[in-house]
């Protein structure tokens, strides 16, 4: 899954679009406005962020309502805490190695 919530952000227009969720629920017609992005291309970007679990949705008649789906993030939290622990480690041992030099 973290696959996925990497290469659903690795593009612009889908990260502003997220971003643009956080504030809050949005209609596909308002996000074709914000962005003056075609609603097709509107609807792609919104299709790969839910299906990398970033987005979900709600309808309400014809309108489709997207909003943040916040555990959607997880797997991207989970990978930067995995390589936070890593280069943590490695920062310590590389200052412990310069005070070696220091002396």
């Amino acid at each position: 899954m973290e696959n996925k919530v990497f290469k659903a952000l690795a593009d612009p227009s889908r990260r502003a679009i997220f971003e643009s969720l956080t504030n809050g629920e949005a209609a596909v017609r308002e996000l074709t406005g914000r962005f003056g992005i075609s609603q097709p291309a509107i609807s792609q970007h919104l299709s790969m962020l839910k299906d990398a679990g970033l987005v979900i949705d709600r309808r309400q008649g014809r309108c489709a309502f997207y909003r943040v789906h916040p555990r959607g993030m997880k797997p991207l939290i989970d990978w930067i805490a995995h390589y936070r622990a890593f280069w943590t480690e490695h920062a310590d041992r590389l200052e412990q190695l310069l005070e070696k030099m220091d002396e």
